[in-house]
């Protein structure tokens, strides 16, 4: 299956992962960026990227009202 995941501002790259390894952190999964991620359950993939795009759009709302 191809990855069609293109990041649209290239300079967003290292923010996203650091967010990405954060989330995971606070969903109990340490060495997220070192482990096989065929290994975990698909929920717990599901999690992480759920929760990425969950503080990505309250960011963007808070931004919008002026926060």
């Amino acid at each position: 299956m191809a990855n069609n995941n293109k990041i649209l501002v290239p300079e967003a790259r290292q923010a996203l992962e650091q967010m990405k390894l954060e989330i995971a952190n606070e969903l109990g999964i340490t060495n997220y960026n070192s482990i096989d991620k065929g290994e975990l359950p698909s929920r717990m993939n599901g999690y992480v990227g759920g929760y990425m795009v969950k503080r990505l759009v309250e960011t963007a709302q808070q931004q919008m009202a002026g926060k």
